[in-house]
């Protein structure tokens, strides 16, 4: 049975992506109000890989990944929706 925390906390989700080492990469989406700069993908320079793992809110979730203050949607993601700039958005369910 999950906890009453759990069940408030959502899941933990994985993200990552393949950058320039040295870049600055952070993952926006509904989950943090779209704020460019909450959630901070940690660097592996010598694989050129960016992590990051925290609880997101049980749902459909929608997402982008800024990298150096470019807004980019996740290559390995399937899943997309439409957003309100003319672009899209990455979708997961969690």
């Amino acid at each position: 049975m999950m906890s009453l925390l759990t069940a408030n906390r959502g899941r933990r989700a994985r993200f990552e992506l393949a950058a320039e080492p040295g870049s600055q990469v952070f993952v926006a989406g509904t989950f943090n109000r779209w704020n460019p700069t909450a959630n901070p993908l940690k660097d592996n320079p010598e694989r050129g890989r960016f992590k990051t793992a925290f609880h997101v809110p049980k749902g459909t979730q929608e997402y982008k990944f800024v990298v150096n203050g470019e807004w980019r949607v996740d290559p390995n993601c399937p899943e997309s929706a439409p957003n309100d700039q003319g672009s899209v958005n990455s979708v997961i369910s969690v």
